[in-house]
């Protein structure tokens, strides 16, 4: 995170800090920020202002503006720092859920769910509304964890020839997946333990049919605990640092996709949207998070229905009404009274012919 740090400060938080926290600015300083604003002999550019900060990285040279040099909070400050990353993991996630939550919304989600009994009254507003509430209090958790790698104490890396053997390079995607799918599956097994699961994975389970904006409407400490394998691998394992970047952007589409309900992948192996849509029917099933491999040894495994990757089937009534047959059974033994507003009938045929 700290090219990501980086950026931010160069284009955003080095003007934010020195507004708001500014610097008592001694004389010397104050010379070479004039001279970088009003070329003279000396410094023609601003590019000639000397400068403390190393590069986080030897693919991207960013220089820094005068305001890196005026606030109180210079950017080695760990204060400053925890603060920067807490935002970034804040908004920044948020931006990444909204964005291609609401790509997948409009051009990949089947509409026609509308239509499916349990499907809840307001359902998109609670899943946003559900994630504006959990987005800050995952970033609480988690910046503390990306402060420890912006100051060196995890094993990321930067320039290939730095992988402890060249084929790593390739090898610590397929590493990372099996790690961390692992790791989630007992999380998440976890999760549904009758001790745990009302206090925090319930408001996550309150989605019997999601659409993508439910991915990341979690409780706080569920969506965090479910993501602490991805930040424990580059303290355990090495990563490259765009790597790790690109990984942690892919793992937001991943569980976006995971809730979209387009039943594109048929396969024993892959733990697609259709293996998900089991979990949230029938609760105790498919808590892997990449693929059914944990699931199968440890005999949570089912097989989606065929029904659900022919359109016709999956969206008929006689489909329907088995799923909620046997959802209204499972939920009863794990919930107790069903507490959801559904949608009920007339809307939902007015919805079918929007």
């Amino acid at each position: 995170m700290d090219v990501v740090l980086e950026i931010f400060d160069t284009f955003l938080f080095d003007r934010l800090y020195a507004t708001v926290y500014p610097a008592t600015t001694p004389m010397v300083l104050k010379k070479v920020v004039q001279d970088a604003i009003i070329p003279t002999s000396s410094f023609s550019s601003m590019r000639e202002v000397p400068t403390p900060f190393a590069p986080t990285t030897q693919f991207l040279q960013l220089d820094p503006s005068p305001y890196a040099y005026l606030s109180g909070w210079p950017r080695d400050n760990v204060y400053r720092q925890a603060l920067s990353l807490y935002l970034i993991t804040w908004l920044f996630g948020f931006v990444t859920y909204f964005v291609f939550a609401s790509l997948s919304y409009y051009y990949v989600f089947d509409h026609a769910t509308f239509t499916h009994p349990k499907y809840l009254k307001n359902q998109v507003w609670l899943e946003i509304k559900q994630t504006l509430y959990a987005m800050p209090g995952i970033a609480v958790f988690t910046a503390p964890l990306f402060l420890l790698e912006v100051r060196g104490y995890a094993k990321l890396y930067d320039a290939p020839s730095d992988a402890p053997f060249p084929l790593y390079n390739w090898l610590q995607f397929p590493l990372f997946l099996l790690f961390t799918d692992f790791c989630i599956y007992w999380i998440h097994r976890g999760l549904h333990h009758p001790r745990v699961y009302k206090t925090l994975h319930k408001a996550h389970h309150r989605w019997i049919m999601p659409t993508p904006f439910a991915s990341h409407a979690f409780h706080p400490l569920d969506g965090f605990s479910q993501s602490i394998p991805y930040h424990v691998f580059p303290f355990l394992f090495p990563l490259q640092k765009f790597a790790y970047v690109a990984l942690f952007i892919f793992v937001n589409i991943w569980t976006i996709m995971i809730h979209d309900g387009e039943y594109v992948a048929n396969s024993p192996i892959i733990n697609g949207a259709a293996c998900h849509t089991m979990h949230h029917l029938y609760f105790n099933y498919n808590y892997g998070q990449y693929t059914t491999l944990w699931d199968r040894l440890g005999g949570s495994y089912r097989k989606p229905n065929p029904e659900l990757f022919e359109r016709e089937s999956k969206m008929s009534k006689r489909e329907w009404e088995r799923q909620v047959k046997e959802m209204e059974l499972l939920q009863k033994d794990v919930e107790g009274d069903d507490e959801r507003s559904y949608l009920d009938e007339a809307k939902r045929l007015q919805k079918k012919v929007l």
